[in-house]
């Protein structure tokens, strides 16, 4: 694919993210004057907005996948972004327009999702980060909402190392163990929840309830198939089709709104901190600075 196809592709998919999820602003927001979205800002407010977010910008990536028969398929990019927007207001920082070119060959068999080149999500992400440090954004927040992601993205970062750049990309890194908090354990009735059960449907029913078909949580299989549970010491790229052939990983239909503000808070409160310690930072850049000017010339 050709850089002008591939930006092409990309235009159209922010183009289309911005219609489908418009963004609602916060009380926050309007005293504040700045709007922490990048695509509501006009060009002079945009300058302020970097100076106020104190050079730095959340990119939530999501994905269009399934989730189950009862989620929508850009469940991750729409709470992602909402998790972000209410990060941004406590703890002022640019938020990216929608972003869903990741990983997710493991789904390719189901209707509905967007699975780009491996070459193109690396090629799309690296040139966003560069864009944005051109605009002044030096500090670059990856806050992932797609869990095939993980891998890639941590790749994505030691890569940074590769050649010399004026900017540092920051993955968000959760802390909190999530299963094992007490005000969570109270609410949680399923055991297996990995993707779009209990846990996803909640947050989704708190964020927006008219895009959840609760009705049809159990229309397929979120049960583990355990097709290569005789391979204990292999990891093998079908390992998710092996166990969840229908893309859904638990019990949606237990799911409850009250668990997802519970889910939504404290997600919203770990990324406002991790905000605040990246403006704060004053290392990382340090460090890659010292870095490439102990190596002899940059990577090819």
């Amino acid at each position: 694919m050709t850089k002008k196809a591939v930006f092409f592709w990309f235009a159209a998919g922010l183009i289309v993210g911005a219609c489908f999820f418009p963004a609602a602003i916060s009380a926050e927001e309007q005293a504040a004057g700045l709007s922490v979205h990048y695509e509501e800002l006009t060009s002079p407010q945009f300058s302020q907005a970097v100076e106020k977010s104190g050079g730095t910008c959340i990119v939530p990536l999501g994905i269009i996948e399934k989730h189950g028969a009862h989620l929508p398929l850009g469940t991750d990019l729409i709470s992602c972004r909402e998790v972000a927007r209410q990060a941004a207001a406590k703890e002022y920082s640019i938020v990216f327009p929608a972003y869903y070119f990741g990983q997710i060959f493991e789904a390719r068999h189901q209707p509905g999702t967007l699975a780009y080149s491996e070459r193109l999500i690396y090629d799309v992400l690296a040139e966003t980060c560069a864009e944005l440090a051109r605009n002044g954004i030096k500090k670059i927040i990856l806050y992932n909402g797609h869990g095939g992601n993980d891998a890639f993205l941590e790749y994505f970062c030691q890569t940074q190392l590769a050649s010399r750049r004026d900017y540092a990309v920051y993955l968000f890194t959760s802390t909190a163990n999530i299963e094992e908090d007490p005000e969570v354990k109270k609410l949680l009735r399923s055991k297996l929840d990995m993707h779009g059960g209990e846990r996803e449907t909640s947050v989704m029913l708190a964020v927006n309830p008219s895009l959840v078909h609760l009705d049809q949580a159990k229309a397929e299989s979120g049960e583990d198939q355990r097709q290569l549970a005789s391979l204990l010491h292999v990891y093998t790229g079908i390992w998710w089709y092996a166990r969840f052939p229908n893309h859904y990983a638990g019990d949606g239909s237990v799911a409850t709104a009250e668990l997802g503000r519970l889910l939504l808070k404290k997600d919203v409160e770990e990324l406002a901190v991790m905000i605040r310690e990246v403006k704060q930072d004053k290392k990382v850049l340090d460090l890659q600075k010292h870095f490439f000017d102990s190596t002899r010339g940059d990577v090819p």
